[in-house]
């Protein structure tokens, strides 16, 4: 049986130097089975691979923690 994965693409103000703090923040997101980052895109885009739609959660998530962080949809 092959589930299905989604990917969600977030506009963001995190550099690189935070990626290893974001990671470890986005852990307790169980559903997440990849994340990667486009620091040479200029929304600095955060991608994730996650087995149900948590866009919202993350947005909300980062937001929270004083990050700008916004889904494109």
């Amino acid at each position: 049986l092959k589930y299905k994965v989604m990917v969600l693409v977030f506009k963001t103000n995190i550099f690189n130097q935070l990626e290893i703090h974001v990671r470890a923040m986005l852990d307790s997101f169980t559903q997440i089975s990849a994340i990667d980052f486009d620091f040479e895109d200029c929304d600095n885009v955060l991608r994730i691979e996650a087995s149900k739609d948590v866009g919202s959660e993350i947005e909300f998530f980062l937001n929270s923690k004083g990050f700008y962080c916004k889904e494109l949809l």
